[in-house]
């Protein structure tokens, strides 16, 4: 059976990541290994915003017409479960800008690292996160390049377009930082560091630590691979480290940390059909002039991959370090705002859910679809969970 619907604005007919874990999630939960995580993502994302979850019935004021709104799963690797708590982190953030350059760097894993990812993705990301801070950081203190604490951003991804396994961070790196004295140092060069020596220093960090792991048999090769063989052929591999140029303004980085920080590995906007047990997707492919084009794959190769991104327990996959370090951000920040002579600062206000819609869509999320003028801004009835049965039932919990 296939949960296709029309999108009324156009008659065209539309997909969603929900539509194959419903159609394929409990076949291949099934004939899988999986953690209780992604369990618990499946059932979330299979979910969302159906009568399984519960919610309110409202009626309009001044027509009488009535509207069902079921609940959010509130998962963050459900694909319609983002966009509000990205744009409040983008808003948040607003008031941690300061007006200087900022550099985007990429760490890069080699894709021998995929297969114990899988096994202990806790540790293979925690290592990621360590290296590639600990590797800044040590290049900004360095008179050398800058002599300074810079601010820096680090957002995990472990996709790329294709879905498949690719464990990558995004840096955001202010070009400059506060130096012992309290001044503020801005970077030498047009570029930040160079990204030949960021690589090397790099790769010896994560090996260091990864070394460390096996001597405490946090993590085992499969299949009794020779340690020492495995780790001689990460060392002669080149790992990618990339510097992009620096962007336009503070403005722009918010506009680029807002499409990163609550991004998932593919979006409902992306899937272009399911279809006898396969799932067309667009995708782009950088290879090819990033040329954009359809991907088709087996629904369970679809749903591996998909599963691949699901993060462990309470592993937060954005970090801050140097000036923006949770600890001393506060203090680090009013005295990189004195340096700077920055005096105007945007506070973060927290907006409600109706204002936060408004301002992104332009559209009243409280006026009422049939005529217009009512409103739909108090709840008539709350509808408890299982009331009204939309689709077909959830995977089993009972595996949870």
């Amino acid at each position: 059976m296939c949960h296709a619907r029309k999108d009324e604005s156009n008659d065209k007919v539309t997909f969603e990541i929900a539509d194959i874990f419903r159609e394929y999630g409990k076949e291949f939960a099934d004939n899988h290994r999986l953690c209780s995580q992604q369990y618990k993502a499946i059932r979330a994302i299979v979910n969302c915003r159906t009568a399984v979850l519960g919610g309110n019935l409202f009626q309009c004021k001044k027509c009488e017409y009535r509207l069902i709104s079921y609940n959010s799963c509130r998962n963050r690797h459900c694909p319609k479960c983002q966009a509000v708590q990205k744009e409040r982190w983008v808003s948040a953030r607003q008031a941690e800008l300061l007006p200087t350059e900022y550099f985007h760097v990429v760490f890069t894993l080699p894709h021998n690292l995929n297969t114990l990812a899988q096994g202990k993705p806790e540790l293979i990301y925690k290592f990621l996160f360590q290296s590639a801070s600990e590797t800044l950081l040590k290049f900004s203190s360095d008179p050398k390049w800058l002599g300074a604490k810079p601010s820096i951003t680090i957002v995990l991804h472990t996709w790329g377009q294709n879905i498949d396994q690719h464990i990558h961070a995004h840096c955001i790196v202010s070009g400059g930082g506060l130096t012992k004295n309290k001044k503020w140092k801005k970077c030498k060069k047009k570029f930040l560091f160079p990204v030949r020596a960021l690589s090397n220093v790099f790769k010896n960090k994560y090996l260091e630590k990864l070394r460390g792991s096996f001597k405490n048999k946090d993590i085992n090769l499969p299949n009794e691979e020779n340690i020492q063989k495995f780790m001689t052929s990460l060392y002669k591999l080149d790992w990618v480290v990339y510097a992009k140029p620096p962007f336009a303004g503070p403005e722009q980085v918010l506009s680029y940390l807002g499409r990163y920080t609550h991004k998932i590995a593919i979006a409902n906007h992306r899937i272009v059909n399911l279809n006898n047990n396969k799932v067309a997707f667009k995708w782009r492919d950088y290879a090819d002039e990033s040329k954009q084009k359809i991907m088709k794959l087996d629904a369970n190769e679809f749903i591996r991959r998909y599963l691949l991104h699901v993060l462990p327990k309470g592993f937060q996959r954005l970090r801050h370090y140097g000036i923006l370090a949770n600890r001393y951000k506060q203090v680090n920040l009013k005295l990189a705002r004195a340096a700077l002579n920055q005096v105007d600062i945007k506070e973060y206000v927290k907006e409600s859910i109706n204002e936060l819609m408004m301002r992104i869509t332009g559209k009243d999320i409280n006026a009422c679809p049939n005529c217009g003028a009512g409103n739909f801004n108090i709840s008539v009835a709350v509808l408890p969970k299982w009331i009204i049965h939309s689709g077909d039932p959830p995977i089993n919990s009972n595996k949870i």
